[in-house]
């Protein structure tokens, strides 16, 4: 399976001017831990870094700093892991593993934002998938007591 087949397509997304304070009501009205930081090229949105709840509380809340003297670019990550919409997800769960994310965006060919796959995504997947198993297994012991009466 694609991660573009899984991906949550709406995104909500900030530009590195915006203020920290104004990310976090951004996050609390969207009722999302994280935002895309994104870029214009070309007409299209690229993604450039995430900020997540947690950056701000760990960077601005906890060090004591005028969370209104700060800009998103100020506290996003250098550089942003992203992942095509066409790539496989174990192979985004790799990628996620190596650069040690719960968020990645989701790109098309051209580096354009197109959603994102998160960590809590592929756990859902993953739980279909194993109740499924399940009830297979379940399945196949209740044919095999009927084939024996």
């Amino acid at each position: 399976m694609a991660v573009g087949e899984i991906c949550n397509r709406e995104v909500v997304i900030a530009e590195k001017a915006l203020s920290v304070v104004d990310a976090a009501q951004l996050m609390r009205k969207h009722h999302v831990g994280d935002l895309v930081v994104v870029e214009e090229k070309a007409g299209r949105r690229h993604p450039v870094g995430i900020v997540t709840d947690r950056d701000i509380v760990v960077e601005v809340v906890a060090a004591g700093v005028n969370p209104d003297a700060l800009k998103v670019g100020d506290i996003m990550g250098p550089e942003v892991a992203t992942v095509r919409e066409g790539e496989g997800l174990f192979e985004a769960l790799r990628h996620m593993r190596d650069k040690g994310v719960r968020r990645m965006p989701v790109v098309d060919r051209e580096g354009g934002l197109v959603g994102i796959l998160t960590l809590d995504d592929l756990l859902s997947l993953l739980a279909e998938e194993m109740t499924e198993l399940a009830k297979l297994v379940s399945h196949e012991r209740q044919r095999e007591a009927a084939a024996r009466i």
